[in-house]
């Protein structure tokens, strides 16, 4: 397996059925389906821009097409699922559950929401007591 392969072909045999093949329709070349995903799969483990995907892979700006596409039509979604159930079926996935009832308070200021009558720079009037009570003597 090269540096820029970075899935089996057993891995790839799974997904291989779920990616656009080529139509024959007249226009530009179809790219490589395995060489797109690969170069999405690269961009995201290597955290970089996808300006910055080598050129092995493609022109950055159609694997980046691919990727919207296949985001907006559920094609990633189908492929999620047929891993995960591939793996679980091979016993590699452990379904634990861990609960942590962890509160985390913020301060009424921490938030962008701003309430009539709560801390807004001004004396808020008490409603409710007579004037007596208010009275300074």
């Amino acid at each position: 397996m090269s540096r820029f392969q970075l899935r089996s072909d057993d891995q790839w045999a799974l997904i291989e059925e779920l990616l656009p093949v080529r139509t024959g329709k007249q226009g530009r070349p179809f790219p490589d389906a395995r060489s797109m995903v690969e170069g999405i799969i690269y961009r995201y483990r290597c955290g970089i821009a996808w300006r910055d995907v080598p050129d092995v892979f493609g022109p950055w700006q159609t694997i980046w097409t691919w990727h919207r596409r296949m985001a907006g039509d559920g094609t990633w979604d189908i492929v999620l699922q047929r891993l995960r159930t591939a793996a679980d079926s091979a016993g590699l996935v452990e379904w634990s559950v861990s609960v942590d009832y962890t509160i985390a308070r913020a301060h009424q200021h921490a938030t962008n929401i701003t309430r009539p009558g709560v801390c807004q720079g001004s004396w808020t009037v008490l409603g409710g007591l007579p004037q007596a009570a208010l009275a300074v003597r």
